[in-house]
């Protein structure tokens, strides 16, 4: 067994790191699944509907990245220091306050959620169709934020292959469900997001039941008190990819608004198609580093820093591997994906097409920014870490979608995607340099 302690060449980190990359799929995969379903069996406005109220329903999840990411940095520097009692006892902390949080938020969600959409645009059969879909999703909103928290922490706990394990089931029954319920049964929208509710539930479950007992991992639920110091750490430190996710809801939401002004629901409908894609490919930079920070942070707290120094080196040797075959594999299969979900509507598949060529060039850099902003988690800095995220996801993109359209229109949306990230790179780079003196890894 591999564990944070050892000396990481490229061969183990990729090991210790393959299931968190695969989770991360599987989880992105399922999503897409209910958007194959839902737009050839249900139609293109319940499809744009999911894809027009999806980004309000993540960033009212997107806490149990915070609490993941955030905690599982400040759970492997406690373990570094030698302190696995406290860390039993933040974790089991952390659990509990999760679980209330998503009580709270799906509430207010199910109240506030018709307002919000009349509020980003939805009106009639679109705006019926994301009610539907989302109130029925929230129901599973609590296990939503604990699945996606679970999936940072088994990393942490040093059992990513158990994390994978429960993703992989979470996910294929959602795609079970998914086939019975909508291509079967012909439940259409409302199906579909039971499947979704129902495969969240089965990912924030089993968790608490393997945590809850004694076990082979390094962590288990205990009796614990409330422990403000520490939770303020773990918002700080995952406040990063907090940020992120919300600072891609909201851009999303942007998207979506200059996409209907420029192209009507196709363009929203195409849009959607180029996420699920997005994220499919950019769950391999995320699961990555999702792997590896629990690394950086247990060697930052054991002051290591010659193993910093390597894992960043490996790191970036690796995301660059990744970074050109997805390039490839956008450009190839472009075609071939948007008839996967919009064969059934020539002017849609071109306008996707389009799209794909475009957006495709954005792999190529996104997975060095996400990589930095979760290694500077792991160290525990994080307003650095939400500097970087913030920067990529919400000003370097709001202001290339709302500037690029006055002077390319439609093309211009897509292209702003690609040079919001290479921005991001750029700032990446420059924290990096600033901040090595500081940690010691180069």
């Amino acid at each position: 067994m591999i564990q944070l302690s050892d000396h990481f060449t490229c061969g183990r980190l990729l090991r210790f790191t393959l299931p968190s990359v695969i989770m991360l799929i599987f989880t992105s995969v399922y999503g897409v699944v209910d958007g194959f379903f839902v737009s050839n069996f249900a139609g293109k406005t319940p499809f744009a509907a999911v894809n027009f109220i999806m980004p309000v329903l993540m960033i009212l999840g997107c806490s149990g990245f915070m609490f993941g990411t955030g905690g599982g940095a400040l759970l492997a520097r406690t373990m570094g220091e030698g302190n696995s009692g406290k860390a039993n006892e933040i974790f089991s902390m952390l659990v509990r306050l999760s679980g209330a949080l998503g009580i709270v938020i799906a509430v207010l969600g199910f109240l506030f959620l018709r307002p919000l959409a009349v509020l980003l645009g939805a009106e009639g059969e679109l705006l019926a169709n994301c009610v539907l879909y989302g109130r029925i999703v929230l129901f599973a909103l609590p296990f939503y934020i604990l699945q996606y928290e679970f999936q940072c922490l088994f990393a942490t706990a040093e059992k990513p292959k158990l994390g994978l394990y429960i993703t992989a089931a979470s996910g294929l029954v959602n795609m079970a469900l998914d086939a019975l319920f909508v291509a079967v049964f012909r439940w259409g929208l409302p199906g579909a997001a039971a499947a979704t509710a129902l495969s969240q539930l089965v990912g924030g479950v089993i968790p608490l039941f393997y945590f809850g007992r004694e076990n082979t991992s390094r962590l288990r639920l205990v009796p614990c008190q409330f422990d403000g110091r520490a939770l303020l750490k773990i918002c700080s430190n995952g406040a990063s990819e907090l940020m992120s996710n919300i600072s891609m809801s909201i851009v999303s939401i942007l998207y979506n608004i200059q996409l209907i002004k420029y192209a009507g629901e196709n363009g929203v409908a195409a849009y959607g198609v180029l996420m699920y894609v997005s994220l499919v490919f950019q769950a391999v930079f995320i699961g990555y580093s999702v792997g590896a920070a629990p690394v950086v942070g247990y060697h930052y707290g054991a002051q290591n820093h010659g193993e910093l120094k390597g894992l960043l080196k490996k790191s970036a040797a690796i995301i660059g591997g990744c970074s050109v075959m997805m390039f490839l594999a956008g450009e190839l299969l472009g075609r071939s994906l948007a008839l996967l979900f919009v064969g059934y509507d020539k002017t849609l598949l071109d306008l996707t097409v389009r799209a794909f060529s475009v957006f495709s060039i954005s792999f190529l850099f996104s997975g060095f920014a996400i990589f930095g902003s979760s290694f500077f988690t792991a160290l525990n800095d994080g307003l650095t870490s939400a500097l970087i995220s913030f920067l990529r996801t919400l000003v370097f993109q709001a202001a290339a979608v709302l500037l690029f359209p006055l002077f390319w229109e439609l093309d211009g949306i897509w292209w702003s995607i690609v040079a919001a990230e290479v921005m991001a790179v750029l700032t990446t780079v420059f924290f990096l340099a600033a901040k090595r003196r500081k940690y010691g890894y180069l």
